[in-house]
């Protein structure tokens, strides 16, 4: 287990809780990585954890495990999600402080 490699605020770990909860599927916890898009280069990518591969990276943080892509460890150290409901969208946010920008619609960054 790796410690204060990535956190969860409140938000995220309630909305993360319920979303495991209602999964059709047995999940062991939410899989964070990133893949090469969007204007600025890269994003991020959740889905649920159904198994724990050998070279993840597994944090537990507000009793939710998140399994770190490997290959996403040096975008994503040091992050914190949050859950951020506003008027019009509901979604994950990433404080990333490996971020040197992101594009102008807050869909992809590059460090």
């Amino acid at each position: 287990m790796t410690e204060n490699l990535m956190s969860l605020t409140d938000r995220a770990a309630d909305r993360v809780r319920h979303l495991i909860a209602t999964s059709d599927k047995p999940v062991k916890g939410l899989r964070i990585g990133v893949t090469t898009t969007g204007c600025s280069g890269l994003s991020y990518t959740m889905d649920f954890a159904e198994d724990i591969g050998p070279d993840d990276k597994v944090v537990v943080d507000k009793d939710i495990t998140l399994v770190i892509d490997p290959a996403a460890l040096q975008y994503v150290a040091g992050s914190e999600m949050d859950w951020v409901e506003e008027r019009l969208a509901s979604r994950f946010t990433f404080e990333n402080p490996n971020e040197k920008g992101k594009c102008g619609c807050g869909t992809s960054f590059h460090v």
